[in-house]
């Protein structure tokens, strides 16, 4: 069977399931490893060797002088990522990116921040995969060591506390911590400056 092009971006869309033995799934593949080569490559740079931005523009296919991202830095689908203005990602982050992850404008991510996108179907973990994209709003903070679990939208203003696993979605202004994470509070709308 012939599939056009973009077919497994749609499947991924829909939350999937894709099936890795599928004549489709190539172009995941093919992104996986563009991905991969140019996340080595600019992680094979020194931190003050500024030129490892180029191979992370290259990874996005965008410029990204209103993003700055640190390395070591992992993510496997760069055309699955939105940024939005005056974002920061701290180092050791690592995007699963299949399902699509958007970053609205302002949103800090600490270090070794995981998102993930994709998940294994139960019951044949090795061969289907689903997908929840993850949606970052304005101004978020992302503490150290969170993860962040398939389908989540984290709210505007939104603080989750380091080495949180946030499994639901985190509304505007809430502060969540622990495992899972809960909201514990909410920021004053009025405080936040924009």
């Amino acid at each position: 069977m012939s599939y056009k092009k973009g077919y497994v971006y749609e499947l991924m869309d829909q939350g999937g399931p894709t099936d890795v033995r599928e004549e489709y799934f190539k172009e995941a593949v093919d992104e996986m490893m563009r991905a991969r080569t140019l996340c080595q490559k600019a992680n094979n740079k020194l931190p003050n060797d500024e030129s490892y931005v180029n191979d992370l523009e290259e990874l996005f296919n965008r410029k990204l002088d209103d993003v700055r991202i640190l390395t070591p830095f992992i993510c496997d689908f760069g055309n699955r990522v939105k940024f939005g203005k005056n974002v920061f990602i701290n180092h050791s982050a690592i995007l699963s990116a299949s399902g699509g992850i958007e970053f609205e404008d302002g949103v800090s991510v600490a270090p070794g921040v995981r998102i993930a996108t994709i998940n294994h179907d139960f019951n044949e973990r090795h061969t289907k995969y689903t997908y929840g994209k993850v949606l970052i709003k304005k101004n978020a903070w992302i503490g150290m060591n969170v993860t962040i679990c398939p389908g989540v939208t984290i709210g505007k203003y939104a603080v989750v506390g380091g080495g949180s696993v946030v499994t639901k979605d985190i509304p505007d202004y809430g502060v969540a911590v622990g495992n899972p994470a809960k909201v514990i509070k909410y920021l004053d709308e009025k405080e936040q400056k924009e």
